[in-house]
């Protein structure tokens, strides 16, 4: 996006032309040629561009995205808004005050911590997102500073507290080296040697953590998102997990997790949410159900008894079903199935090619669970609760 052309939407024509442009509602050429009419190409080019984001936005920002300005890298790299207002919120009980975003994008951690009370101030190397990042504090009333500035320059001594989100990209596209990251992986390190929360890659390896820095993983609506790295006085644990749902947000951590054991599968299965298998307390969601794994290699869990948890879904088991899949064919359509939702954790089929060569037509609806238990495959009939 032009930076020109988009400190022109920020005028008056500007905001009338981008409220045009909302109001159309598409950007097809009979708009565009209708809105050139009064505004030069690129400037009808920008205001399009904002109206197309700006509907994107709302599955990260909600309503605020129709006040909010997005260039569509910026937006894809932003932080959640309920995930930003959960850090936010961690900044804020730590007793924090203030707060610097080194490489702070559009703003959307920005935006979270100052809606949150925190004094906030924010750098990033392109002057194009700088511009966002600021108009977007303006555009929902915000206090909070914006600057372009080289995050490894900066000094974060006068700020309670650090926030870092490398950009996870390199010449060849998104990119889980942290050599490839923007700043790289020693300026993260050096910054998580004092109070400092660092945004990574759900896919962190656990031994990259460096001693003394809580690793959290959350997700949001069931999808991981995000994985933080938290030093100093801000790190309270090793290991969490944090789910967000419709019923709010809960959490888990390493000390909440005693180990478990392999056990038989029992009356119930429960699937843990990715980011409490990303964290590696699959044995902790296991005692909370008073159970334990199916086998030692795979992230499911059962028991004998019915729990209502946030950190797994949980599944009545029906029955066991042949492995082989002649034999599994015949008992699904012994049973009527024709509608069939196939989950699979280690073992190497493909639930769509599986549904395919199953090739079932009945009128009954069923959930299967293809796994490992004790090493060998199993498929299991279950019913979620």
């Amino acid at each position: 996006m032009d930076l020109d052309a988009f400190r022109w939407l920020l005028t008056d024509d500007g905001q009338q032309l981008l409220a045009a442009a909302v109001d159309a509602g598409d950007d097809s050429l009979a708009t565009q040629t209708r809105l050139r009419r009064t505004a030069k190409p690129a400037q009808v080019a920008v205001a399009l561009t904002q109206a197309t984001l700006r509907v994107k936005g709302r599955a990260k920002f909600g309503e605020l995205a129709d006040r909010m300005y997005f260039t569509s890298e910026g937006l894809e790299q932003a932080t959640r808004l309920r995930v930003g207002e959960h850090r936010a919120a961690r900044l804020v009980a730590s007793s924090a005050q203030t707060m610097i975003d080194l490489g702070c994008g559009i703003g959307g951690d920005l935006i979270a911590s100052a809606r949150a009370g925190l004094i906030c101030a924010g750098v990033d190397l392109d002057p194009v997102r700088v511009e966002v990042a600021r108009a977007n504090l303006a555009a929902l009333g915000l206090p909070g500073a914006v600057e372009v500035a080289d995050a490894t320059t900066v000094d974060p001594t006068p700020f309670d507290v650090a926030f870092a989100d490398p950009a996870r990209r390199s010449a060849r596209g998104r990119s889980f080296d942290v050599d490839d990251w923007t700043p790289p992986w020693p300026f993260v390190e050096r910054l998580l040697t004092r109070d400092a929360c660092v945004k990574v890659a759900p896919g962190i390896p656990h031994e990259l953590v460096p001693p003394g820095v809580e690793a959290e993983w959350v997700s949001h609506h069931g999808e991981v998102k995000e994985a933080a790295l938290w030093s100093g006085r801000l790190a309270t644990t090793g290991r969490r997990a944090t789910v967000i749902g419709e019923s709010g947000l809960a959490t888990i951590t390493d000390e909440d997790d005693p180990g478990g054991d392999v056990r038989p599968v029992g009356e119930y299965l429960y699937e843990p949410d990715g980011a409490v298998i990303r964290a590696g307390l699959v044995t902790a969601v296991a005692a909370g159900v008073n159970g334990g794994l199916v086998d030692e290699h795979i992230a499911y869990v059962t028991s004998d008894e019915s729990f209502r948890t946030p950190f797994a879904r949980g599944y009545r088991v029906i029955e066991e079903l042949p492995y082989r899949e002649k034999q599994l064919r015949a008992a699904l359509r012994e049973r009527g199935v024709g509608r069939l939702t196939i989950k699979k954790r280690g073992v190497d089929i493909v639930p769509e090619q599986l549904r395919k060569r199953l090739d079932l037509h009945g009128e009954q609806e069923a959930t299967i669970v293809l796994t490992r238990v004790a090493g060998s495959g199993v498929v299991l009939h279950v019913a979620p609760f």
